[in-house]
């Protein structure tokens, strides 16, 4: 059975300090968020092996330009060096990593013992998620756990956190100091329920969410608008996810063949209008021009940039929109 976090008769932000007073977090990405900044977080894939060269390079190209950096759980189903021991790779640089854990793979036991792992490191940040199914992998033929769901992964950390206590009732000695996130697709049908199933994740206790990458600026600003209306801004600090697109191709596939993915038609249109060596840089322009729209847009915290094995251009795409330098923290 699983607990319901009680958030009792006080208000958003008064629950926050009183919790952040208990646990001490230290996230800086947290810290970043709650003065009031436009936070930047971006993410690195994994190697398919075992050498943290790649990681540790692909870090390098954008440490200097994000709060945080999150790492992925085996995207897309594929198996690669594991999220754990990259973040801590990532930790040993100095940087602020964001732990993805998908529940796909893991029982409620595992899961637990990842957290504590991660802790033990001082890892400061968790994105809690369900997980590509594994039919689109390597290992199609492979059983899937969802022993829980992603709501309880993130009530289960919440749990261990606030409470220092498993979920089967034991104390935690040392219990992890992270602060927690989720994800949301403001575009998978049915649209109607998508801030219902925000709102059930913050009510989980996800403090910070970020999001499917957004190409229909339209219906992203309609989902927030209605988050707005349930104050759902007010409760957790909403990332907008930007991915910019390498060409037209790239927008096709994702418009036709990635469930859950809204790409306008005018978009492939823009991309295909220009010369294909061109079309890079278009798709930069893009996403400059994403971010800018969406800065002036009332409940975006900030941007989380997924540059998909093109992390080089992070740096670029965060100034040009005016978000660099990022702030200090103490």
């Amino acid at each position: 059975m699983f607990f319901i976090l009680n958030k009792g008769g006080f208000s958003f932000f008064d629950q926050r300090e009183m919790k952040m007073r208990k646990t001490k977090t230290p996230s800086r990405l947290e810290k970043v968020l709650a003065a009031g900044h436009l936070a930047v977080t971006s993410e690195c894939g994994p190697p398919r092996g075992s050498d943290p060269a790649v990681i540790i390079k692909k870090a390098e190209m954008i440490k200097d330009h994000v709060d945080a950096i999150n790492v992925t759980d085996n995207q897309t189903a594929m198996t690669r060096l594991c999220s754990l021991a990259s973040v801590i790779h990532l930790k040993a640089m100095g940087l602020e990593p964001v732990l993805q854990m998908v529940v796909r793979d893991r029982n409620r036991i595992a899961l637990q013992s990842d957290i504590l792992g991660a802790a033990s490191f001082d890892i400061n940040n968790i994105l809690c998620l369900s997980g590509d199914h594994q039919k689109f992998g390597d290992c199609p033929d492979a059983q899937n756990v969802y022993d829980i769901d992603s709501m309880q992964l993130i009530r289960m950390a919440r749990h261990m956190r606030d409470e220092g206590k498993f979920v089967g009732g034991d104390d935690i000695n040392r219990p992890p100091r992270m602060f927690v996130g989720a994800a949301a697709n403001p575009f998978a049908d049915p649209f109607e329920i998508r801030v219902s199933r925000l709102a059930k994740k913050i009510e989980a206790g996800a403090e910070f969410i970020q999001t499917q990458c957004i190409y229909n600026l339209d219906k992203f600003e309609l989902w927030l608008k209605q988050a707005r209306e349930r104050g759902l801004h007010e409760k957790a600090f909403i990332l907008a996810g930007i991915t910019p697109m390498k060409s037209a191709g790239m927008a096709r596939y994702m418009k036709n063949r990635v469930p859950g993915m809204d790409v306008p038609d005018e978009l492939i249109k823009r991309l295909s209008s220009v010369p294909p060596k061109k079309q890079p840089e278009e798709g930069i322009h893009i996403c400059v021009e994403t971010i800018e729209r969406l800065k002036e847009v009332e409940g975006v915290s900030g941007f989380h940039i997924m540059a998909i094995e093109w992390e080089e251009r992070v740096p670029e795409i965060v100034e040009r929109s005016g978000l660099y330098p990022r702030p200090k923290t103490g």
